[in-house]
């Protein structure tokens, strides 16, 4: 290991911590010793069980923020894995553990860029800052959320942010991730009569008459999307109802669905058309809501411009924009008015068994956002 990159160095101590969710094992605090050696006033923010931490440098001028999330995911079956997990492991150009792409790579990226541009550049204009959490893979109640409502609550305010979630496709940085979309889940609970199957007169069976309001939910076209969205997609992910028992009419069935929406629509007005198809067919039904992130996005500005030229001046290659895939917790700090994307290694096995990224591609990662940071704050 000690033959290794500075930024191949820290990712391999980093993976060999094992902060699954919501745990973070100590890496916040070997981040935030290497960041306060350059020049950073780092402050851990405990929320619950939850750790994160604050980090910045400079006192005035546009904010750059790097984020990023210390937790990984569980390994799932050890014996399953190639090598062990949390034993960081560099074989046939491949870095090998939990958290190599997802996103202990990125970390280490960011914080090797940061001592390379400190170096060069020890009077930069504007700050630069770390928000980092250990809450991610998790119910991500208690880390980026509440940081950045303790920034509003500073006066703090974030002008750009890169975070590290793994973004690329096939190369890194092929792809930067300018948006996503929102995600809306409801469970919904429709109510008939439990009897005998034999005697369906004296029951009302829920699930037939649910069965029409799903279709014409799953048929119906929500949006037509715009030039970085796809069309609002409604996808139902569990139905659930009955005893078990081949001769009994359920009493009840419960159908977990989920939205995932472009700026085209809000998420009020998914709502109120959902309900609307719902009482059109008369069911007896409640239903309950959860909003876990608003869609977002960059489409151009001076992040996405920085970014790019990075992108071109370390790899030679242009870079895609793209909103596709899941949420990430910039849907937490875009909506303070930031300018995000997301950066990071290729996505390809991420939360799988022998999770790993080129090694190679760390330190291309890391010479990209240093690239940011001179063009924005040189």
């Amino acid at each position: 290991m000690t033959q290794l990159s500075p930024t191949l160095q820290l990712a391999c101590e980093l993976i060999e911590r094992p902060s699954v969710t919501p745990e973070d094992a100590g890496c916040q605090q070997q981040m935030m010793a290497r960041l306060s050696d350059i020049g950073f006033d780092c402050q851990s923010l405990r929320f619950g069980e939850v750790d994160n931490f604050w980090a910045v440098r400079g006192d005035s001028g546009p904010l750059l923020c790097f984020a990023g999330h210390t937790d990984v995911v569980p390994t799932g079956p050890e014996s399953q894995w190639q090598t062990p997990p949390f034993k960081a492991t560099i074989s046939e150009g491949m870095l090998r553990g939990r958290g190599a792409a997802d996103m202990k790579g990125s970390l280490a990226a960011m914080v090797t860029a940061c001592e390379r541009f400190v170096a060069v550049h020890p009077n930069h204009s504007g700050r630069i800052a770390f928000l980092i959490t250990s809450d991610e893979e998790g119910p991500a109640a208690d880390g980026t959320v509440k940081v950045v409502q303790w920034l509003e609550d500073q006066g703090s305010k974030i002008d750009w942010c890169v975070v590290g979630e793994p973004s690329s496709t096939e190369q890194v940085g092929d792809v930067i991730k300018n948006g996503r979309r929102g995600s809306l889940g409801a469970v919904l609970t429709a109510r008939g009569i439990q009897g005998h199957v034999a005697y369906p007169h004296l029951a009302r069976n829920p699930i037939h008459e649910v069965a029409p309001a799903l279709t014409e939910l799953a048929a119906e076209q929500w949006d037509q999307g715009n030039d970085f969205f796809p069309a609002t997609s409604f996808q139902i992910s569990n139905i659930n109802g009955g005893t078990g028992a081949t001769n009994v009419i359920p009493g009840e069935v419960e159908v977990v669905f989920n939205f995932r929406f472009s700026t085209e629509v809000t998420a009020e007005q998914l709502k109120a058309r959902c309900e609307a198809i719902l009482q059109r067919h008369k069911l007896d039904y409640s239903i309950d809501w959860h909003l876990s992130g608003q869609p977002f996005l960059t489409s151009e500005g001076p992040l996405v411009e920085a970014a790019q030229k990075a992108i071109q001046d370390a790899t030679g290659r242009p870079t895609e924009l793209s909103t596709a895939g899941g949420t990430s917790d910039g849907r937490f700090i875009a909506p303070t008015g930031a300018q995000v994307v997301e950066l990071g290694p290729v996505n390809a096995t991420i939360h799988k068994v022998d999770e790993c990224v080129r090694a190679e591609d760390l330190d291309t990662l890391s010479t990209m956002y240093e690239g940011i940071l001179r063009e924005l704050l040189a």
